[in-house]
């Protein structure tokens, strides 16, 4: 039995279809059932309710083989620690309590370095981590760089002003990933049960490319011309409390891309193992041209 927390999230809808088409055992953690896609109840275990309630997840850890751990996109949340690490400490008790196996769980960049020490939700998400591998489980954390998917937020300013904007440097290469090739690598962990210990496995996309990289070929699959334009982190903060953010959630991004504007994402080397297939021209084809055009 796979244990799945976030199933109708971007990852997890992935994650979950791409496991029962493989014939996996699953038991999904879902707050809204409802939200799930058509067919999965009549092919899933479903327990109801958030997995970061303490009864929840020690119901759904009963008799687990393996958990696939994601902690939720909380603006709510008081700060990045509640986020991630506060959230996640009634798991790491179940996962010890009952034995389970392995844990496979999705975090970010820059273990090991300066910048991940005051980088925001990375550097609460790698706590995340290391309180789950500290409750004595086989442990691994897929460690990503910024999503493809996130480029979804800009749709309709692509559409309707002919451009996107982030705090990050126009200029500066780094890894983006699609989250089809973060579902996957999580499956294959989670389809395997010979690893042991504890490490981590990145997701670097097969390309480094800048904003302004993105905004050229964004412009060549749209077949209009779109221009990235950098916000200093003062405006991108109030822009995400203008959301209705939190001060601290809203800080705590700021502070991430302010790290990842220093080199975060770019210190961890690329191999051929975590050098994932999609390309960024591929999911502007298949993913943001269709909901820019919608």
């Amino acid at each position: 039995m796979i244990v799945i927390t976030a199933p109708t999230s971007t990852i997890g809808r992935l994650l979950v279809d791409e496991l029962l088409d493989r014939g996996a055992s699953l038991r999904l953690v879902a707050r809204a059932p409802s939200r799930l896609a058509p067919g999965v109840h009549e092919r899933a275990e479903v327990v109801e309710g958030s997995h970061g309630d303490a009864a929840v997840i020690d119901r759904a850890c009963n008799g687990a083989e393996a958990v696939f751990w994601l902690a939720p996109d909380d603006g709510d949340a008081p700060s990045t620690q509640a986020a991630y690490v506060d959230f996640t400490r009634p798991a790491a008790e179940a996962f010890a309590r009952h034995g389970v196996p392995r844990v496979v769980a999705i975090t970010a960049l820059g273990r090991g370095t300066p910048l991940a020490e005051h980088a925001g939700l990375v550097t609460s998400s790698l706590a995340m981590c290391d309180l789950i591998a500290g409750s004595g489980v086989a442990f691994r954390a897929v460690a990503c760089p910024s999503f493809m998917h996130n480029l979804l937020n800009h749709a309709r300013a692509i559409k309707e002003q002919g451009k996107f904007s982030m705090m990050i440097d126009p200029d500066l290469k780094a890894p983006t990933v699609a989250t089809r090739d973060i579902a996957a690598a999580a499956a294959q962990l989670l389809l395997n049960d010979a690893w042991e210990g504890v490490s981590q496995v990145a997701c670097l996309g097969p390309e480094d490319l800048s904003p302004s990289d993105m905004a050229r070929i964004i412009s060549d699959v749209l077949g209009t011309e779109v221009a990235y334009q950098q916000i200093p982190g003062s405006a991108f903060k109030a822009r995400m409390t203008g959301f209705g953010m939190t001060e601290g959630m809203a800080q705590g991004m700021a502070d991430m891309f302010d790290a990842k504007n220093k080199g975060l994402d770019n210190a961890e080397p690329r191999t051929s193992e975590s050098t994932t297939p999609t390309t960024f021209r591929q999911w502007c084809e298949e993913i943001l041209k269709p909901a820019v055009t919608a």
